[in-house]
């Protein structure tokens, strides 16, 4: 059995983005891209709809990564801090999760999904550390988080 072509209406991780046509295995788009409202099944009339979509798109997406500008220069100037638990060593007893930060960030007035923030593993030592959140496909903040000693 061949593959199917979408539509993709919004971005999937190591898929694609919104707006493009790609082929993809037909259990997938029934299961899980079509009732998710993730892609709708690409007919010649869709796609010939989308091409015509396609510069109200950009122009959205352009407005869209000025705001996003906007709200990294924003989030850059953030800095949280973590009063943990810690050994001798400055070995925390846990670690500072993705969640945490998220919600260190909506109490500041940001609403960041937990998700969106990218940590290769728990923070779990004390000190200065500099995280990123991705805010869209093409931009991305760094923030400072900053984990000192529970006394």
């Amino acid at each position: 059995m061949g593959n199917v072509k979408v539509i993709l209406r919004e971005d999937v991780q190591r898929l694609g983005h919104a707006g493009d046509v790609v082929s993809v295995k037909p259990g997938y788009a029934r299961n899980f891209l079509i009732p998710g409202g993730k892609a709708s099944v690409a007919t010649e009339s869709k796609v010939n709809e989308l091409e015509h979509h396609r510069r109200v798109i950009s122009e959205q997406l352009a407005k869209q990564l000025k705001d996003v500008e906007a709200i990294r220069h924003k989030l850059q100037s953030v800095s949280l801090g973590f009063e943990m638990q810690a050994g001798e060593e400055g070995k925390l007893f846990g670690s500072v999760t993705s969640q945490h930060i998220a919600e260190q960030l909506a109490q500041k007035g940001f609403a960041v999904d937990r998700r969106k923030v990218v940590l290769s593993e728990p923070i779990k030592e004390i000190g200065e550390h500099t995280v990123e959140v991705k805010l869209h496909r093409e931009i991305a903040a760094n923030i400072k988080v900053v984990v000192t000693a529970l006394e």
